[in-house]
């Protein structure tokens, strides 16, 4: 299900929202926990046990984290390992197969032939790995709450496209959201102005780009392929910061306050300026959790070529 569709403008988000209203005195998180999970069976089926899944085994691996001192160190790597199995095998699992083992053999593949991709997998796959690590690092401490946690976790205005939302960046959210009329209003406009973005921008652009290809197929001209270039270039950037704007909207709706995500990435002077801009939390989650663990930029030049040729390798199998 996606943000622009009618179902979920109409038939989803009017009673969710009007709930919720009747919620924050009775069991705020658990209602928001309940309509995020159903809202993933909707758009996701039986996966969504998966996504129950990843909810319980990092919620306890983060108790016993913060639980003590004795393999502490194996825990994490034991939990990071678990982590991206499930997200390789269900990303990766048929492309490896095909390429790898099976190479050139007809139907050896075909017993993973129906492996589905979960909906918003990496986006969960990746909260997770982040609060695990930041509760080993002592910079966060465990969720008490397995509700309040599955809440965050599957929080369902975010679950599909992103931002990546790290806990500690919204725990406080989590414990005490902000309900009021200022915030509410704040996050409709946001949620209208990427709803715009989506419908008005990305979507003609897309249309744009779908036929110019098709032309220049038969005539490659110089005009045409440029059209067919700049429509895509705007399709991607308006869908993708459109279904941004609109969780960060959604977001605010509920009282969590989400990170940006994108900061006008095609006015950039420089690509590295063009990374910090694109895709944000995406890209500090990499800086975070690989560069830095893998030395950043406080070691020899080599070494630090090697860095970043791994987050960029890193990036390009997450994208």
């Amino acid at each position: 299900m996606v943000f622009s569709d009618p179902i979920f403008l109409f038939i989803f988000l009017p009673p969710v929202i009007f709930a919720a209203f009747f919620a924050r005195k009775i069991g705020y998180f658990s209602f928001l926990f309940f309509v995020s999970m159903v809202f993933y069976f909707w758009s996701s089926g039986y996966h969504a046990i998966l996504l129950l899944f990843s909810i319980v085994f990092n919620y306890y691996i983060a108790l016993w984290l913060s639980g003590g001192e004795r393999f502490r160190s194996r825990l994490l790597v034991f939990s990071v390992l678990v982590n991206l199995f499930i997200l390789a095998y269900f990303k990766y699992a048929i492309f490896i197969a095909e390429n790898v083992f099976f190479r050139g053999v007809p139907g050896g593949f075909d017993f993973i032939n129906n492996i589905v991709l979960p909906v918003g997998i990496s986006f969960f796959t990746f909260q997770a790995i982040s609060y695990v690590v930041d509760v080993y690092r002592r910079e966060l401490p465990a969720e008490r709450s397995l509700i309040r946690f599955g809440a965050y976790l599957s929080f369902f205005p975010q679950l599909i496209a992103g931002p990546i939302v790290r806990f500690k960046s919204v725990a406080e959210y989590f414990h005490k959201p902000q309900h009021n009329a200022g915030v509410f209003s704040q996050g409709a406009a946001r949620f209208s102005h990427g709803l715009m973005k989506k419908v008005l921008v990305a979507d003609t652009a897309g249309r744009v780009a779908d036929a110019s290809f098709l032309a220049s197929q038969a005539d490659p001209s110089f005009w045409l392929s440029w059209i067919a270039a700049a429509s895509y270039a705007k399709q991607i950037y308006f869908d993708f910061s459109a279904y941004s704007d609109m969780a960060i909207g959604l977001g605010l709706m509920f009282g969590i306050r989400f990170p940006e995500n994108f900061r006008r990435p095609y006015i950039a002077s420089t690509i590295t300026d063009f990374w910090r801009r694109w895709h944000i939390t995406l890209s500090t989650w990499f800086r975070d959790y690989l560069y830095i663990p893998l030395g950043g930029n406080r070691v020899s030049a080599t070494r630090l070529y090697i860095n970043l040729s791994l987050v960029f390798l890193a990036t390009g199998i997450w994208h």
